[in-house]
């Protein structure tokens, strides 16, 4: 196989992986974006106590208005800086109190991380769109560029 095929292949799999980098990156964006308009829709607040501060999520207990307490298996939205035994006001979705996040933080905390990650994936694709141009040494062929 020639080095110009080779480089094709290669930098069409740089595209492809740094597309789906992005999309991840809308992502980010896109799904705190529902989640707070889900909970706007049909919002309760309540008084929640932080249980476990972990790696991967922040837990915590409420009440909801009806007396029933919910301890959400997949976490706090926006659960940043809090501390076990903390107590905070949190907004849920009446519909699904599994849905809920810290008073007063919005889907817009997640514009930035995302924009860092997406700066990030552009830097890498850059550096290796550049790498690629020197694999198998240059070609005069200006098809395979």
């Amino acid at each position: 196989m020639e080095w110009g095929r080779i480089r094709r292949r290669v930098r069409q799999a740089v595209i492809a992986l740094y597309i789906a980098a992005i999309l991840g990156c809308a992502a980010m964006v896109i799904g705190p974006f529902l989640n707070d308009r889900t909970i706007a829709a049909d919002p309760g607040r309540a008084l929640a106590e932080v249980t476990d501060v972990g790696a991967l999520r922040t837990t915590v207990d409420f009440q909801d208005e009806h007396g029933i307490f919910h301890s959400p298996a997949t976490g706090l939205l926006y659960p940043t800086g809090l501390g076990e035994g903390q107590r905070v006001w949190v907004n849920y979705a009446t519909t699904d109190p599994t849905l809920v996040k810290v008073e007063g933080r919005e889907w817009t905390l997640s514009i930035i991380p995302a924009l860092s990650v997406a700066g990030v994936a552009t830097v890498i694709a850059g550096l290796l769109w550049v790498a690629v141009g020197f694999l198998g040494g240059r070609s005069k062929d200006p098809a395979s560029l």
